[in-house]
């Protein structure tokens, strides 16, 4: 009888366990966007590569629940859907359906809009793009509840999210920005860029519709960049609750001209949260030494901070979050 039942221990799949697919979500106006979907699940996981990392899931296993909330992840600039995947894993160890997209044109393998007003236009965009393929297309869809969807933005796509709540960003704000602060992160990058390439890009001479979303009822902004382009205007409707994280050090979307801003412009107070001696990277998930080895600027973290510590109160206090503000409806 101990034999049988350590059997059945080993074969049981382990409390919050999460399934794990791939995805793809069309794109009538540009090319199909890559996912990657984390889901509660009862079946058994076992290791998986995710890009540089692995994880633990069920690999394409079952769904379990009904009525789930669902979370879309944006990542920054150059990053991809498995930019945060610890934290999307422990999203559906809560309960929650994960979506994570790899962005058009602003992701690891491909910066064709990357640092230009096109890029926040069409993020957003592609993040509507992205939920309507998973309540009508995506073969859980009939386990999804529609009126149960968050957001969580990293950077820019921290930006991304406060647009897809109904914000609108004034790019010519941009422009001082970078004329007074020349020597900053994100206005080299741009300095960069239009010294590669003296063709502007395509539409960012044009006036910007921002795109927005009402399905998103609540969100959660990490290190969000492009600050300095919201006014008290430009974010007069976002009324969604927010979630707010800033990091202490960091020295890409300093807080001053960046989350500071959004903090004191949005119409209600976020749920404030600044991280002691944190960088602007260390809200992605942990790196492994593989990652360390071609990308070593956003695996450096301070000596006395500890990423894996701090993701497991992170992630831990997003998924507190969302589940207080996506509560499901009494019967």
């Amino acid at each position: 009888m101990a034999l049988v039942a350590a059997v059945l221990l080993r074969a049981a799949p382990p409390a919050g366990a999460a399934g794990f697919q791939y995805g793809t979500a069309p794109d009538a106006d540009d090319k199909p966007i890559e996912l990657g979907i984390w889901y509660p699940s009862d079946a058994p996981t076992a290791p998986q590569p995710l890009g540089l990392f692995t994880q633990d899931i069920a690999y394409y296993g079952a769904i379990s629940g009904q009525s789930l909330p669902l979370i879309v992840i944006s990542h920054g600039t150059g990053g991809g859907a498995a930019s945060h995947y610890d934290t999307a894993l422990a999203l559906a160890d809560a309960g929650f359906v994960v979506v994570a997209l790899t962005h058009t044109g602003d992701n690891y393998k491909d910066h064709a809009y990357s640092f230009t007003q096109r890029n926040f236009v069409e993020r957003p965009r592609q993040v509507s793009r992205v939920i309507d393929f998973m309540l009508n297309s995506w073969d859980g869809h009939d386990r999804l509840d529609p009126a149960r969807i968050g957001m969580f933005g990293h950077s820019a796509g921290g930006a991304t999210t406060l647009i897809v709540l109904g914000g609108n960003p004034d790019f010519s704000l941009a422009a001082l920005y970078c004329h007074k602060h020349p020597e900053v992160w994100d206005c080299a990058q741009v300095k960069a860029l239009s010294t590669r390439d003296s063709t502007p890009a395509a539409d960012d001479s044009k006036p910007a519709e921002w795109h927005h979303d009402p399905r998103i009822k609540a969100a959660a902004i990490a290190a969000p960049a492009i600050g300095y382009t919201f006014t008290k205007d430009g974010l007069g409707a976002v009324t969604a609750p927010i979630q707010l994280w800033r990091a202490a050090n960091d020295q890409i979307a300093a807080n001053e001209w960046n989350a500071d801003i959004i903090r004191d412009a949005l119409p209600k107070p976020p749920e404030d949260h600044v991280v002691a001696n944190a960088g602007h990277f260390d809200f992605l998930a942990p790196c492994v030494d593989a990652l360390a080895k071609i990308a070593p600027e956003i695996c450096k973290s301070a000596p006395d901070f500890d990423r894996t510590a701090f993701h497991a109160e992170f992630n831990k206090a997003l998924a507190g979050f969302f589940k207080a503000q996506l509560a499901a409806s009494s019967p």
